[in-house]
């Protein structure tokens, strides 16, 4: 007799239902005569490879279906790479035709017509292996291939939850890995929760779909109806399995990646607007996705599709500096797979004049925008030319030439013509269409970019990415009072921050001016005293407050390279080991002028190659990285959560460098920005340029005024469900004592009336802790000692939860 529960059952009913809906022929696996020691649907793979291939020889056919049945290729990933190439362009099978052996190509999927595919959604799919039996809550097959695997979980029992279906998925990798050889997509879901991922994917890096048509986002955690609906529709499923689902990487250590919402319709609205923009005036718009949000994949994405729906334009893409043009380059190599060509990059003006005079169709190139003045010739005036600009506000203004004023060695005036380098492109490019990508927001009355690019295709602000985990917040801690500088001193760095935010619009007086305030500066920042306060101080933040987090990953910005060379003989004098262990290294290029000394300290540029390798991996010695303009832009390091800044910045530079710290990693909080220049002001600035709700939200990120309130909200809250058990002794007792208060407060709330208490303990008790791992240092050691206390609590009740009796499972405070 049903009791009227609303469980696991009865949510699979409902989505096959909603499924059925959305055009799939749902069907009940048992019901299926099939065998269970293959996870493809034979006997309707078989069909329609016949179906959708009726003008190849049956031969190819039987040797495309063979090739199937028999992935060969080592891992499951490996496998499923082979596989997914094949699906989105076809598979190579042999035959004989006309008495001589031929290969010819054999589609999965007849993406040109999506109506002669077949759609079936088929719940309690069983597959073998050997012994082994596993039955998947709910498999979508396109022409009998199991694409997608939807693992469901109980929506009533709150024990039950996306991250036991997202283990249960790992599991079944392992224990039925043919199923996941043909997967492209795997879908979690508990009602409250549903996210999507690959099958490489971590489970942080499973996300919700948050729209069905692109024009609305879901407010919600993550709606299951608009993740089916919006993901899984069969068209949808189609286009996203083709264009928008690629490795990045080969071997081991490949990722399969599956775009988010944002980059699929913003990537689909681009390419309506570059195709106007080619019959029109070349304005292909602006793409601004803010930092951490996965701009360069989206420009992947872009350009693949770009490919595939113009007939093969060429496609370049600029930059503006060296180090940026290597890692979007970098990215694109690694998807070389999935764009079907292998990017190159240009050496010269005359290098990339070559290409373009060669390349009648298709080609990718990239190019630093400096490359353009070297000539003003055109480069070429064909129209299928699409220029992809990084960083689009940087670099790329004005059209109108202007005379300039300046003065020779010899004293004398001389006027010279003024070209911008959006003219010397455009000229370069005359018929080319040009989009620009960037991770922050044009300026307000920045009229220039819109001039050359026109205006936004799409916006991803930073509120959406945090709500959907793609990115994480950024705080910030002022420090600036621990360097003890006076009043003259101050006022100087709130000059050069005047400085700096005019630049560009100097005249040659203005210039020479300019200098003569960054040798100011440079005695100022460098002077002995000060960077050993400075270092000093780094030093007992890092390693009372940062260094035990995640992965102990720092980033230090130095203002200049010989204050880097400074601060890091500084670091090595209190700490000698760090340098024999390569805990800390100077990250920065190599020039000509360098005393003897430095080289050694700085490297060649495989040493440089190697440390961002290293810097990258958690397990690596390498923690602190002491940087001045290397690395601040489009360096991604996910478990990198602290950054230590020295070096006045403003508007988007000062962004793209504090947002270093704000991508997704494990449990991690937010990035922490420990403030010694006094950015508050500039920050507050930048982020004027930035949606309404950006602003309100994240317009004042100091721990101090919205870390530290948390912690304290918190911590009353777990004081609170502890009221009755007296555990002063857990805080500054012996460590006997300490160990004996933890025991008791355990049993104190493992009582079976305090069930409601101890699950707001543990929900409270992870809140405190995260908000504390980015405030500590603001928290008086006793209050930190509490919080360490009440952790260990924390800890204790999750191990019972897990091993101990009343048959619970994992709660929400232990999934973080």
């Amino acid at each position: 007799m049903s009791t009227g529960a609303y469980n696991e059952n009865a949510y699979e009913k409902a989505v096959m239902e909603l499924l059925a809906k959305e055009g799939w022929q749902v069907e009940y696996g048992p019901d299926i005569e099939r065998d269970y020691s293959e996870a493809a649907w034979d006997e309707v793979l078989r069909e329609q490879i016949f179906a959708i291939n009726r003008d190849t020889s049956s031969d190819a056919l039987c040797d495309a279906l063979n090739k199937l049945k028999d992935i060969s290729g080592g891992s499951v990933a490996a496998r499923n790479a082979k596989f997914t190439d094949w699906l989105q362009n076809g598979i190579e099978a042999d035959c004989i035709e006309g008495g001589e052996e031929r290969t010819v190509l054999v589609d999965l999927i007849d993406y040109a017509h999506p109506e002669r595919n077949t759609f079936h959604a088929v719940n309690q799919w069983t597959v073998t292996d050997g012994e082994v039996a596993r039955r998947a809550d709910v498999v979508l097959f396109v022409n009998g291939l199991p694409l997608v695997v939807i693992e469901l979980k109980n929506p009533s029992k709150p024990e039950t939850t996306v991250h036991e279906a997202f283990l249960q998925l790992r599991n079944y990798q392992h224990d039925i890995p043919d199923l996941f050889t043909y997967n492209q997509i795997c879908v979690v879901s508990d009602m409250v929760s549903t996210k999507a991922g690959t099958i490489t994917s971590n489970e942080s890096w499973f996300k919700g779909w948050k729209s069905i048509d692109g024009k609305k986002e879901d407010g919600a955690v993550g709606n299951f109806e608009t993740l089916f609906r919006g993901l899984l529709e069969p068209d949808r499923l189609l286009d996203v399995v083709k264009n928008f689902i690629c490795f990045s990487g080969k071997g081991p250590k490949a990722d399969k990646i599956l775009a988010g919402y944002h980059q699929y319709f913003a990537v689909r609205k681009a390419i309506k607007k570059t195709k106007q923009a080619m019959r029109g005036d070349g304005r292909g718009g602006v793409f601004w996705h803010t930092q951490g949000s996965g701009k360069s994949l989206s420009m992947v994405f872009y350009a693949h599709l770009l490919a595939a729906e113009l007939d093969g334009p060429t496609i370049l893409v600029l930059t503006d500096r060296n180090d940026l043009d290597g890692q979007l380059y970098g990215q694109f190599l690694r998807c070389a797979g999935f764009l079907r060509q292998t990017a190159e990059q240009a050496t010269s003006r005359a290098h990339l004049k070559e290409f373009l005079k060669k390349q009648k169709q298709n080609g990718l190139f990239f190019s630093t925008i400096q490359k353009f003045e070297e000539s003003d010739d055109a480069l070429s005036r064909r129209r299928d030319v699409i220029v992809i600009a990084d960083e689009a506000h940087r670099g790329h203004y004005g059209f109108v030439e202007s005379e300039k004023v300046v003065r020779k060695d010899d004293g004398t005036l001389e006027t010279r013509r003024v070209v911008p380098t959006a003219r010397i492109i455009h000229d370069s490019l005359p018929m080319a269409t040009f989009i620009g990508f960037t991770g922050t927001p044009i300026e307000l009355g920045d009229r220039s970019t819109r001039e050359v690019f026109g205006d936004y295709i799409d916006i991803y602000d930073m509120t959406q990415a945090v709500e959907d985990g793609a990115t994480r917040p950024v705080y910030y801690e002022s420090r600036v009072v621990h360097l003890k500088l006076n009043d003259e001193a101050l006022a100087k760095i709130d000059a050069e921050y005047r400085r700096i935010a005019a630049e560009g619009e100097a005249d040659d007086e203005v210039i020479e001016q300019s200098k003569r305030d960054q040798s100011q500066m440079e005695v100022l920042l460098g002077h002995d005293g000060t960077v050993k306060s400075l270092v000093d101080d780094i030093l007992e933040h890092y390693e009372k407050y940062r260094e035990k987090n995640l992965a102990g990953k720092a980033m230090i910005v130095a203002y200049s390279r010989p204050i880097a060379i400074k601060i890091y003989k500084r670091f090595l004098k209190l700490r000698p080991a760090w340098g024999k262990s390569g805990k800390i290294h100077v990250v920065m290029t190599e020039g000509n002028q360098d005393p003897e000394e430095w080289r050694d300290i700085i490297g060649t540029k495989r040493d440089r190659m190697e440390r961002a390798l290293q810097f990258k991996d958690v397990d690596s010695p390498f923690k602190i990285a002491i940087v001045v303009d290397m690395w601040l832009t489009g360096f991604d390091v996910p478990c990198l959560d602290t950054m230590y800044v020295y070096k006045p910045m403003v508007g988007h530079n000062l962004m793209q460098a504090i947002a270093r710290v704000n991508r997704v990693y494990g449990d991690k909080e937010g990035g922490l920005v420990v403030d010694y220049i006094g950015i508050a002001a500039a920050l507050k600035d930048a982020m004027n340029q930035y949606t309404v709700r950006d602003r309100k939200k994240y317009g004042n990120p100091d721990v101090a005024k919205i870390a530290k309130p948390k912690f304290y909200e918190h911590l009353e809250v777990c004081r609170a469900q502890l009221h009755g058990y007296g555990y002063s002794k857990g805080i500054d007792g012996s460590d006997l004592e300490r160990a004996k208060a933890i025991n008791g407060a355990v049993n104190f709330l493992l009582a079976p009336e305090r069930k409601k208490k101890r699950e707001i303990f543990l929900e409270n008790a992870y809140l405190m802790r995260q908000a504390l791992s980015l405030c500590a240092a603001l928290v008086p050691e006793r209050d930190r000692f509490e919080a360490g206390f009440i952790e260990a609590v924390r800890g204790m009740l999750n191990q019972w939860t897990m091993t101990g009796s009343g048959g619970e499972k994992k709660g929400l405070a232990e999934l973080n």
